[in-house]
């Protein structure tokens, strides 16, 4: 018998995020080979603000309290991890030369004689900065300023340029005697090409082409692999619970890593969404299209959303089955296989959470 109740889950360094409706757990594997994890109950924000629940609008409250849980969980994670790297550099710098054990011989005491004592230099304080929640923040505005360069401003500049050389949107006018610099403005400003619909469906194959470019050079990297090893666990593991199974590693070896409902799907579908709601809306000028696209990124991510968890449906029809297609191809590069160890992690971290989900109880 399958279980109604949603869940969901984030991969994080040597540990797996999992949430239920009402609470979220983190789980990580320390360096000794132990578990340790953390849970809290969530706040249920459609009970206070009703409009919260209703389509689309809840999509984009999900993916708000998403990104948060998210920060919370690589924050974990990123702390147990150093950690970990400072309890191994204490032990190379106990064992280094000049911290060895020496043997001092005792001149009046003679139970003193060769007595082993470890000569250990005082470590130096870590100063803490007092720039710590700020760096934090910019970090944040930084990957926000990124993304919308990256996946928004470059392909619509691209594909423009694209356009205008290939002969199907209309050069721009130059005045005689035009500096390089207003040549540029002119190429870089306006945006008339003969057919806008065929503009955007470029504009957003370039943009999945950024994507898949930057998914599959992060695989590359093996602290990403270990990740999406994790995010492999993490599929498998909400599979096990959605059939029904038992919560164990055998049962959660035999499942798919490719899920529906996660988060490389639902960015797939953003982009296939943005590329039919883009359609609708033109203006001539490329910083105009720029503004009301990041304008309308809440709306193509609440109704990229209803997509995705209607198509997780059995009862979903053919066309929502398409649109999660190459999300779930994509993730043959952004899910591993994991191993046991790993999916033992990914099972503590939703057990965990299931144990202050009310209606589990």
């Amino acid at each position: 018998m399958e279980r109604d109740l949603i869940v969901g889950g984030q991969a994080v360094m040597e540990g797996v995020m999992m949430r239920t409706p009402s609470a979220y757990a983190i789980a990580c594997r320390r360096a000794d080979g132990s578990i340790v994890h953390t849970a809290e109950s969530l706040p249920k924000w459609s009970d206070k603000y009703k409009w919260l629940s209703w389509p689309v609008l809840r999509g984009g409250a999900t993916l708000i309290q998403s990104m948060a849980l998210g920060i919370k969980a690589l924050n974990f994670s990123t702390k147990i991890y150093e950690e970990d790297l400072n309890a191994q550099e204490e032990l190379a710098k106990a064992s280094s030369p000049g911290n060895e054990l020496v043997y001092v011989e005792g001149r009046d005491d003679e139970s003193f004689t060769k007595a082993p004592v470890k000569v250990v230099m005082p470590e130096q304080p870590k100063a803490r900065s007092a720039g710590q929640s700020a760096a934090a923040i910019g970090s944040i505005i930084f990957a926000l300023l990124f993304n919308i360069l990256l996946f928004l401003a470059a392909p619509l500049l691209l594909t423009n340029l694209g356009f205008i050389w290939a002969g199907w949107a209309d050069s721009p006018t130059l005045a005689d005697g035009a500096t390089w610099l207003q040549t540029i403005k002119a190429y870089v400003w306006e945006i008339k090409p003969h057919s806008w619909i065929a503009f955007n469906l470029v504009d957003g194959l370039v943009r999945m082409g950024f994507f898949i470019v930057m998914i599959f050079t992060m695989s590359l990297l093996k602290d990403i692999r270990r990740v999406f090893e994790y995010h492999g666990a993490e599929h498998k593991t909400v599979f096990t619970w959605e059939k029904g199974l038992d919560l164990n590693v055998p049962n959660a070896k035999e499942q798919r890593r490719q899920h529906p409902r996660c988060g490389t799907s639902f960015l797939m579908v953003v982009m296939l969404v943005a590329i039919v709601l883009f359609s609708v809306i033109k203006f001539d000028y490329l910083l105009l299209n720029l503004v009301v696209r990041i304008a309308l990124m809440p709306l193509v991510a609440g109704l990229s959303y209803e997509i995705i968890r209607y198509a997780a449906k059995k009862e979903s029809g053919m066309i929502f089955k398409l649109m999660t297609k190459p999300g779930l191809w994509l993730q043959n590069i952004t899910t591993q296989e994991p191993d046991g160890e790993q999916l033992e992690v990914a099972i503590k971290a939703l057990d965990e959470s299931l144990k202050l989900e009310p209606q589990t109880a």
